[in-house]
C-alpha cells in the first residue's frame, strides 16, 4: 500500500509514514499483490514513536491489545484544531496498521483518556467559534464541524475495523467533550466525573453528534431534556440512565476498564458481536450527523453579540481552571 496517509482537515497535511520494516514503502507494480506483514507490538511502538502528535500521548499495552490515547493539553482543554489533528492521526495510523496486516493487528481496544486531572475534555473550541461567527465565516465553521463529525463517526463505527473504542472519563466531559465520549462504543467513567451540554446557555445546541449518540442509548425525550436543560450530570446518574456503561470509583477507572475487557481481552469477541448487533438494529449514518452539523452552523452564524459574550465567559472559566490545575 502507499506509505502516505492523507490527512485532509484543519491543517492536516500528507505525512510520510515509516513502513513496518523501517524503510519507506513503495507502491506495488500494477497487477502485483500488495504484500502483507504480521503486525507486531514492536512495530506498533515504532510507529507511535514516529508519529508527529501535538497534544496527545500514546501508550500501547501489547499484552492486552489496548491502545491508549491520552489528551495532553498544552493550552485550553478543549477540542482545538491541534487535538482534532491528533485524533485524525491516531485514526489514520490504526487504519494503516490494519491494512498493512491484511486486516489484522494486535489492537483490540482504542481508549481515549486525559492526562489533565479532573478534566477529560471541556468541549468545542469556543474562542475559535466566536471568531468565526463574528467574521460570518461559514466555511471555517463547516470545516471544523466536518472534522468533528467525521472523526466522531469513525470512532462510533470502530473505524470499520475489528476493534472497540472506549472513552475512559476520569474528569469532566462537557459540551463537545460529552459528545466525543458518547461516540465511543463503551464509556467507563469514574464517580467524580461530571457530564453536561451547556450550549443552550448561549442559545446554541450540541450539533456534532450528541443527539444522534444519545438516542442510541436512551429515549429521545430523555436526550432532549438533557440537551435543553444545560445542567450537569454525575457519572452515577448517567450510569443509572444507561448512558455510562461502567461506573468506577475515583482513581480506579483504569482497573475498571481492564475488568471490563477481561484478562487477555477474552471478552473482545463477545463485545464485538454485541456492538455489531447494536449497529444492525440502529445504524448510525454519516448523512444524519452531517445534516445536523449544517443546522448547527446555521444556528451559530445567527448568534447575537450577547451570546458570544457568554461564550467568552466560558472560555475564561476554562482558562482559569487549566491554570489552577496546572499549578496544583
Amino acid at each position: 500500500m502507499n506509505a502516505q496517509v492523507q490527512l485532509v482537515e484543519l491543517g492536516r497535511t500528507t505525512i510520510v509514514m515509516p513502513s513496518l520494516n523501517g524503510t519507506r514503502a513503495e507502491e506495488p507494480a500494477a497487477g502485483r499483490p500488495i504484500p502483507r506483514a504480521e503486525i507486531t507490538v514492536s512495530a506498533i511502538e515504532t510507529r507511535l514513536a514516529a508519529m508527529p502528535f501535538e497534544e496527545t500521548e500514546m501508550v500501547f499495552d501489547g499484552n492486552e491489545g489496548v491502545l491508549f490515547a491520552y489528551f495532553n493539553f498544552h493550552g485550553r482543554p478543549s477540542f482545538t484544531p491541534a487535538i482534532l489533528r491528533d485524533i485524525g492521526r491516531v485514526q489514520d495510523m490504526v487504519r494503516t496498521l490494519f491494512a498493512a496486516g491484511g486486516g489484522a493487528a494486535p489492537i483490540k481496544y482504542v481508549v481515549w483518556d486525559s492526562r489533565l486531572p479532573g478534566v477529560w475534555n471541556l468541549g468545542g473550541d469556543l474562542d475559535l467559534f466566536a471568531t468565526l461567527i463574528r467574521r460570518q465565516d461559514r466555511d471555517g465553521l463547516m470545516r471544523y464541524a466536518r472534522a468533528v463529525v467525521e472523526e466522531g463517526y469513525a470512532n462510533a463505527t470502530n473505524l470499520n475495523l475489528p476493534l472497540i473504542t472506549v472513552s475512559l472519563v476520569r474528569g469532566d466531559a462537557l459540551g463537545g467533550g460529552f459528545e466525543a465520549a458518547l461516540s465511543s462504543n463503551v464509556i467507563v467513567a469514574e464517580r467524580g466525573a461530571k457530564f453536561g451540554l451547556p450550549e443552550i446557555l448561549f442559545n446554541l445546541f450540541p450539533g456534532m453528534g450528541a443527539y444522534s449518540y444519545l438516542v442510541r442509548r436512551i429515549a429521545p425525550a430523555q436526550a432532549e431534556r438533557m440537551i435543553t436543560s444545560g445542567r450537569l450530570y454525575t457519572a452515577e446518574e448517567l450510569y443509572e440512565m444507561g448512558v455510562v456503561d461502567v461506573l468506577a470509583d475515583d482513581g480506579l477507572g483504569t482497573e475498571a476498564l481492564y475488568d471490563y475487557i477481561g484478562r487477555s481481552g477474552r471478552r473482545h469477541a463477545a463485545h464485538r458481536a454485541i456492538f455489531r448487533a447494536r449497529d444492525r438494529v440502529n445504524p448510525l449514518k454519516i448523512e444524519e450527523l452531517a445534516d445536523i452539523a449544517m443546522s448547527w452552523v446555521d444556528t451559530a452564524l445567527g448568534l447575537a453579540e450577547s451570546d458570544l459574550r457568554k461564550m467568552a465567559r466560558l472560555v475564561s472559566a476554562q482558562d482559569r481552571r487549566k491554570t489552577r490545575l496546572a499549578a496544583e
